[in-house]
């Protein structure tokens, strides 16, 4: 299975989630492999929601986590995105985004660590 954790649950991360648990079977079938939310990062509260038990206001949670190889970053804006970002590939993980900001912003040295930890 493969761990990943959301960085963001506005508009966009409520609808990744909702995504990736309603459609769990076949997104599983085309990736070949179980896709598990392990964290939902978020300053607010969410004790009614059904992930309750996934929200983390640590971002270290999600970094410092050998279990999380994918993170998918939905927050916006550039900072703290950015720095996100950056500590995540430093850590090894694969970061996703929908942030148009970031990468019009700093796509460029995002994609050039990237690479280097290719």
């Amino acid at each position: 299975m493969v761990q990943i954790a959301v960085m963001g649950y506005g508009v966009v991360g409520s609808g990744v989630v909702e995504v990736l648990t309603t459609h769990t079977d076949h997104i599983a079938k085309r990736a070949k492999e179980e896709i598990g939310i392990k964290y939902i990062l978020d300053l607010r509260e969410f004790p009614d929601s059904p992930f309750a038990d996934k929200f983390t206001k640590s971002f270290d949670d999600i970094v410092n986590d050998p279990e999380v190889r994918v993170v998918v970053e939905v927050m916006g804006g550039l900072h703290p995105a950015f720095e996100y970002t950056m500590r995540c590939i430093e850590a090894g993980k694969s970061v996703v985004t929908s942030n148009k900001e970031l990468v019009a912003t700093k796509g460029a040295e995002i994609l050039k660590l990237a690479q280097e930890k290719m």
